[in-house]
């Protein structure tokens, strides 16, 4: 099925979306005159640029994350908060992000991954401001739950949007740009937060959102979405916009409509459902991988990385937290480049295996300084062996499962189940991070070596659980992957 400009009866397939931008329109007759290879090249172009609005969001997420490190000793000072409750500020984020989760998968399903998007801007902006005019701790928690609550939704939304319009030689390496995009936003909070004061930077965290709400008006919805929904002209008009107007879909046009053939517009999923072999098993491996994520301890790691650095005797904690957040980075962007190389299966285990290795070596570390002097030499070679096992665990957490787990959540759940399941499995993850969030800071008083200890064993079970459920899904179609499940 070739995509042609206009039909017999003169109507323009194209105008749906010829409010998006030029970048969208491309002549009939001068693409008939491009090669194959431009073809690819130009489809390549409009699906980054897709993406690359919508990892707005995931840089909005980083943000919200990577915010308390560098303030939580300026906030406490001005609003005379104790450490509980910053704890609490910290993790009200992620008790926001649980209701956002509750409400994301039904949102995307009814309004579209597009308008799930922008509704979850709206409470972002908000938030930021109250935070940034913060007279005492209620604004300043009132702030970070509306916050939290637009990330839930961007958390669920962005890898479902990727993962739908990317092509499958493609959608690892850009589904990883979710993560990427947090890992971003997550060291643009270290970096400002050197130079600039804590209301300043909750005011810099309103730009990603005030960009991305224009931006979703350049961008076409979702083709997988629109199919479900019965909109089939705009479903093939969308999938060719995406592709490139001289590429054959017809293909990929026939498999999409097999896949929602048996689900309908007002198709309504119940729990009961949930119990089917092809719906239970994707769902626990989806859950799995995001819950044993945030077991890990990175969110605690990432969220008080100042104080952890000032415990291992680091004199620049802020800087080094910043140095942190520099190598996060650069591990997520290798991570984005081996993603469809080497595939999803074998980074989790490269990544949880490093990750069990690193915090044994913190563990080591913390419990060995309390039997030696601060001022011995032994004493500095643990601190340098200490922030070495942090930043090694970031990295190994970088490469496989940081950005993965959503990756493979968005593969795998069938695409009738997707706002259920997704929220479901939206909403574990969310609700470990707040545990670990709010626990992490109390652990790590108790005891540094035992916290990472913890860590370090839910790093050795995720090792099993990939290697005994986790399927492989590179080079597959969310077609094929999610119909192997039957």
């Amino acid at each position: 099925m070739s995509f042609r400009e206009d039909t017999e009866d003169g109507r323009d397939l194209r105008k749906p979306f010829l409010h998006t931008g030029s970048w969208y329109r491309m002549g009939s007759r001068q693409s008939s005159m491009m090669g194959s290879s431009q073809v690819i090249r130009d489809s390549s172009i409009s699906v980054v640029a897709c993406v690359l609005i919508v990892a707005l969001g995931p840089i909005q997420f980083g943000f919200t994350c990577g915010y308390s490190s560098p303030t939580q000793d300026s906030i406490t000072k001005d609003l005379g908060l104790t450490v509980s409750e910053f704890s609490l500020f910290g993790s009200l984020s992620n008790v926001g992000a649980m209701v956002g989760a509750i409400a994301s998968g039904q949102i995307s399903e009814y309004i579209g991954r597009k308008g799930s998007l922008m509704i979850a801007s709206i409470p972002n902006i908000i938030g930021w401001l109250a935070i940034s005019f913060a007279k005492d701790s209620s604004f300043l928690y009132m702030g970070r739950l509306l916050a939290g609550f637009g990330v839930g939704i961007i958390s669920y939304t962005v890898p479902v949007y990727i993962a739908e319009i990317a092509p499958q030689n493609l959608r690892g390496a850009l589904g990883a740009v979710n993560q990427l995009s947090v890992t971003i936003g997550i060291m643009l909070a270290y970096l400002f937060g050197l130079f600039v004061q804590w209301r300043i930077l909750a005011v810099l965290g309103i730009l990603p959102c005030a960009i991305l709400i224009p931006g979703l008006f350049f961008i076409p919805e979702s083709p997988r979405w629109l199919a479900k929904m019965g909109m089939t002209e705009d479903f093939e008009t969308s999938l060719q916009v995406l592709r490139g107007f001289d590429t054959d879909i017809s293909v990929e046009v026939n498999e999409i409509k097999r896949a929602v053939a048996s689900s309908s517009r007002r198709t309504t999923i119940r729990f009961a459902d949930l119990k089917r072999r092809r719906y239970w098993f994707p769902l626990m491996v989806g859950i799995g991988l995001l819950v044993l994520q945030q077991l890990s301890g990175i969110n605690g790691v990432l969220f008080y990385s100042s104080n952890i650095f000032k415990a291992a005797g680091v004199t620049s904690s802020n800087a080094a937290t910043f140095g942190l957040g520099a190598v996060q980075v650069i591990a997520t962007g290798v991570a984005t480049w081996l993603m469809d190389r080497t595939g999803r299966r074998l980074l989790l285990i490269v990544s949880s295996c490093g990750m069990t290795i690193s915090l044994l070596i913190v563990a080591v570390a913390f419990f060995l300084k309390g039997f030696v002097s601060d001022d011995s030499s032994i004493y500095g070679l643990l601190s340098i062996m200490s922030v070495v096992g942090v930043v090694v665990m970031v990295v190994a957490f970088s490469l496989g499962m940081g950005p993965v787990p959503w990756i493979i959540m968005s593969e795998i759940l069938p695409i009738n189940i997707k706002g259920l399941a997704g929220s479901i499995a939206t909403l574990a993850n969310w609700f470990i991070a707040w545990l670990v969030t709010m626990t992490a800071n109390f652990l790590l008083n108790w005891s540094s070596g035992g916290t990472f200890t913890l860590y370090m064993l839910v790093s050795v079970f995720t090792v099993a659980f990939v290697s005994i459920w986790v399927p492989e899904t590179k080079g597959r179609t969310l077609e094929e992957i999610q119909g192997s499940f039957r």
